[in-house]
């Protein structure tokens, strides 16, 4: 299938504002924050955003399936990929809109009256990065707002669901929904990103609810590693190429269409194995020297975002592969999850 560029691509999982700035380390014992980690935040925490925004800083429109959605556009078409989740009514949600629309992504979100937009405040001291986390409105999408009719007109029209396994946490019924739309139609697909290792790790249940419907399942090895430790049994303990041949060979619920498994590895080959086929290829990443990376948060969200543009435009797996390991290149040497400007285009490794 080639990208026509009327959304053909949709993204469902939890939107965050990024708000970046570089601090001293006064500003981290301000708020009793450690100078690399990740928490979510407290009361305590609830002034740090704004002063963030008084200093120099960069607005990022985050969560990992919205830096999928915006990799996926950076590469198709003008109006090709469509976000969903849930934001609150206030200043937050105005910023997020306008990081989207700066990169060319549509975002319909549901709004929340009660929540503020969820925002991720990072503060950058030297090599290091500190993430603070309030979730707030994005735990909070609502499936009537996924089926209201003029969102699930935008479903229908669609033909690839990509959804964000953090979403998992939130709306599984919403998730469900963009499934079985794909399962009973021969012509859409649905994929899903295992997005950490907790997923398959405490929410089992629910990852279980989606696996019959996974066309395209993308996850790292440490994610492969902690699902197979939930299934258990022969998988349990296996290697990454493996438990990808494990994973492609669960049942279906439409058998007419095979599954493939996409896993990373860092610097390592990533793993793809396909339903039926028995053993996983390899495919090497794109090599770059150490001095060129600047930061690796989000890589693993715009290799994806490269996979799916390339699965989108009908591209070979090898080289949806590739074009995802293009676009991680290309993120890893920008601030944050972003993808540099003026765009370069894509070209075969």
């Amino acid at each position: 299938m080639d990208s026509t560029g009327d959304y053909q691509l949709l993204c469902l999982e939890n939107p965050l504002l990024d708000i970046q700035a570089e601090c001293d380390e006064s500003m981290l014992n301000k708020y009793s924050l450690k100078p690399n980690d990740a928490i979510l935040a407290e009361e305590k925490h609830m002034p740090l955003y704004a002063e963030l925004l008084s200093r120099k800083h960069a607005l990022i429109a985050g969560g990992a399936a919205q830096n999928t959605a915006r990799g996926a556009q950076y590469i198709l078409p003008e109006k090709s990929v469509l976000y969903i989740g849930c934001v609150g009514q206030d200043e937050y949600a105005d910023k997020l809109r306008s990081a989207c629309s700066a990169a060319g992504l549509r975002v319909e979100y549901r709004v929340d009256e009660n929540q503020p937009t969820g925002r991720c405040g990072v503060i950058i001291t030297g090599s290091n990065r500190s993430l603070c986390t309030h979730l707030a409105a994005a735990n909070e999408y609502k499936l009537d707002h996924l089926q209201s009719p003029k969102i699930w007109d935008l479903v229908k029209k669609a033909k690839f669901y990509y959804v964000g396994g953090y979403h998992l946490t939130v709306c599984v019924p919403a998730v469900m929904a963009l499934a079985k739309e794909a399962a009973e139609n021969k012509d859409k697909i649905f994929m899903l990103n295992l997005s950490a290792p907790f997923i398959p790790s405490f929410f089992k249940q629910q990852l279980d609810e989606t696996s019959p419907y996974w066309d395209y399942v993308i996850g790292n090895e440490t994610e492969a590693a902690a699902w197979a430790e939930a299934e258990g049994g022969e998988v349990k303990g296996k290697g990454t190429a493996e438990i990808a041949v494990y994973m492609a060979g669960l049942k279906k619920a439409n058998e007419g269409k095979k599954r493939t498994v996409v896993i990373t590895q860092g610097t390592d080959p990533t793993i793809v194995a396909v339903q039926g086929e028995g053993k996983a290829r390899e495919y090497p990443v794109r090599t770059i020297g150490a001095k060129e990376i600047y930061d690796t948060n989000g890589a693993g969200d715009a290799f994806a975002g490269g996979f799916v543009a390339g699965i989108v435009e009908g591209k070979s797996l090898e080289e949806s592969v590739d074009m995802g390991q293009w676009l991680a290149k290309l993120s890893i040497q920008e601030l944050g999850p972003q993808y540099p400007f003026p765009k370069q285009t894509y070209s075969k490794a």
